[in-house]
């Protein structure tokens, strides 16, 4: 069986020129003649693709630092081992105070966000541009190195929230 061109598009292959030729109906007296397109010229202004060569350095941003990926601060993880709510807060422990310029450049990022007050996970991950699950990785990692001290949030025996609580957000929020 053959295409619709001719013979060797029922073998998958590629038509030759007269098979196209034939197929346009030859020359046709409704096209002028034009001379054929010349390959573009090298110009050396753009360069090749070269697939062993590395990539040009990244220019630092304004902010000074380089961008590093969020997950990169994490190393992929997305669960640490503590359970961290968006609202619960935390703060610079004493001890890390005193040793804040050897922490890892991510901890030291989220301790110095925290040395002027304490903040809520959600906070910190908002001031940083992190994302939610990294901002809380990071937390749970310094809490559980005593970088950071996690306070207790404000719900009930039982994982229940507090009604109190809920109600004077309610109020707040009729407020606005």
């Amino acid at each position: 069986m053959t295409g619709p061109i001719g013979g060797s598009a029922a073998y998958g292959l590629p038509p030759t020129p007269a098979e196209l030729e034939a197929h346009r109906g030859g020359d046709r007296p409704d096209r002028p003649d034009r001379p054929a397109p010349q390959p573009a010229q090298n110009t050396g202004q753009n360069p090749t693709y070269d697939p062993v060569a590395a990539p040009p350095p990244v220019p630092p941003s304004a902010g000074g630092a380089a961008f590093v990926r969020p997950y990169a601060w994490t190393r992929g993880r997305t669960k640490s081992g503590y359970e961290l709510a968006i609202e619960t807060l935390v703060s610079v422990s004493n001890r890390a105070r005193s040793q804040l310029e050897r922490l890892p450049m991510e901890h030291r990022s989220v301790a110095d966000l925290l040395l002027e007050q304490t903040r809520s996970v959600a906070e910190v991950a908002a001031l940083l541009s992190l994302p939610l699950g990294v901002a809380r990785v990071l937390l749970g990692d310094m809490a559980s190195n005593g970088t950071v001290t996690v306070h207790q949030t404000a719900s009930t025996p039982g994982n229940a929230p507090d009604l109190a609580l809920m109600e004077r957000v309610l109020s707040g929020l009729r407020r606005l």
